[in-house]
């Protein structure tokens, strides 16, 4: 086990590339089961998801070649074999795999997933969507099995926007006879993305991006090569780290109407956000003023950029009031960004910053994904050394993120935990 360290106060400056997107490729990758021959994936993120997910798939047959940043799968031997315990359970997003196993086999055995705890994400809308279809579905022993005698276009109406569920019933629709329908669909980039390889490889879907969703049932799917989209939510770190702590940054590879709410939002607060083509540049900002962010569904503020952002306004002027009505257990960095100087409180789902302090050094924990990108955004702004646990977490979404925030002039580096640390994290 390993743990990060940052020596704060060093100006950033330089150019970082953005990875392909971590969202996405937990939703492609699965989608690859549904083709008849070779699909190639290229630009995708090097973090510990997209591994899990290539070993599972050579779990039930799959042959998966993983060469810079690009995946080859030949699903063609590919059996529906039951995955009710080992990786699948460490993966938050395992659930791709019921819409795609059930899709193509009619039927799958899946563990209930992992990943980042962040307060119960029901699957019931997934589950919903499944039985619209035709399929039955029982929870055994932590395992949900979904059997279907045959798959039947439905019109399905989600009763909470949902990502997971409306690409799930995208996975389990295209090969379904007749036509699907769904309604309050999601609209993120990246269902976009995940219809826009399906479209590749042969199904027929119209409205992805928008709140109703039209897909016509084919009898097979085929191969193709697909390029993912850049990582959003990596980018937004990185606009927000600019902002905090540049001296003139040029993120290269980002889509910047992706990131109109978060742009909206830095320019509130005083930072100069310049947009390009496929790059976005941020000066450096002198003095920031705080903004009140409230999360939402996109294309409204991304409850992943939350956290981090509550770190930049720990350096604003005034007090802030961050709401997140997306996840309930999603303040967890907050307690670790009090122990390095913070001055945050909690009152049920909104946090209340006031600022600007100076935060220092300390020794603290990542709880999930999003809350390591918010202590690394604390790290450098510190002063001082601060000293991160929880790396598996940071890991499962920013590729490189030493390697990337180095290039930039930050000093940060990753080293063994000893045998009593860990002892220490295992006992708290």
């Amino acid at each position: 086990m390993e743990k990060l360290k940052i020596a704060g106060g060093y100006p950033l400056k330089g150019e970082v590339r953005i990875s392909g997107a971590k969202n996405s490729a937990v939703a492609l990758i699965p989608a690859t089961i549904l083709a008849g021959s070779s699909v190639t994936i290229e630009g995708l993120p090097e973090i510990s998801d997209v591994e899990m997910l290539k070993g599972l798939l050579e779990e039930i047959g799959g042959k998966v070649t993983l060469e810079n940043n690009e995946m080859t799968v030949d699903p063609s031997q590919m059996v529906p074999m039951p995955l009710p315990n080992g990786r699948v359970k460490q993966l938050r997003a395992s659930y791709y795999l019921m819409g795609a196993m059930l899709g193509k086999f009619k039927k799958a055995v899946i563990g209930l997933p992992g990943g980042c705890y962040l307060g119960p994400r029901p699957i019931d809308q997934h589950i919903k969507g499944f039985e619209a279809l035709g399929a039955q579905v029982t929870n055994e022993q932590g395992a949900i099995y979904l059997r279907a005698d045959e798959l039947r276009g439905a019109r399905i109406y989600l009763d909470v926007v949902s990502v997971g569920a409306t690409i799930n019933i995208m996975l389990a629709a295209v090969l379904a006879k007749g036509k699907t329908i769904i309604e309050n669909a999601a609209k993120e980039p990246e269902i976009i993305d995940v219809a826009t390889l399906l479209t590749n490889m042969g199904a027929r879907i119209k409205g992805a991006g928008t709140d109703v969703i039209r897909i016509e049932g084919v009898e097979e799917l085929h191969g193709c090569r697909h390029t993912i989209i850049p990582d959003r939510i990596e980018a937004g770190t990185y606009m927000i780290i600019a902002a905090a702590a540049g001296e003139g940054i040029l993120i290269d590879n980002v889509i910047p109407q992706h990131l109109e709410s978060l742009i909206a939002k830095l320019r509130e607060m005083g930072v100069v956000v310049e947009e390009r083509d496929d790059q976005i540049y941020i000066p450096k900002t002198d003095k920031l003023k705080a903004v009140d962010i409230k999360t939402l569904v996109y294309p409204g503020f991304p409850t992943d950029l939350q956290q981090p952002f509550t770190t930049l306004l720990t350096k604003a002027e005034g007090s802030a009031i961050v709401t997140d009505t997306i996840y309930g257990a999603r303040f967890k960095h907050i307690d670790e960004l009090r122990r390095m100087n913070a001055s945050i409180k909690v009152e049920g789902r909104s946090a209340i910053v006031n600022g600007p302090v100076q935060l220092t050094g300390a020794r603290v924990k990542a709880s999930d994904l999003r809350a390591g990108a918010a202590l690394i955004a604390a790290g450098l702004l510190a002063e001082g050394v601060t000293e991160i646990t929880g790396v598996e977490h940071i890991d499962r979404g920013y590729s490189f993120i030493v390697d990337k925030l180095s290039g930039l002039g930050a000093t940060i580096w990753r080293e063994e935990l000893t045998e009593r640390e860990i002892e220490q994290l295992e006992n708290s």
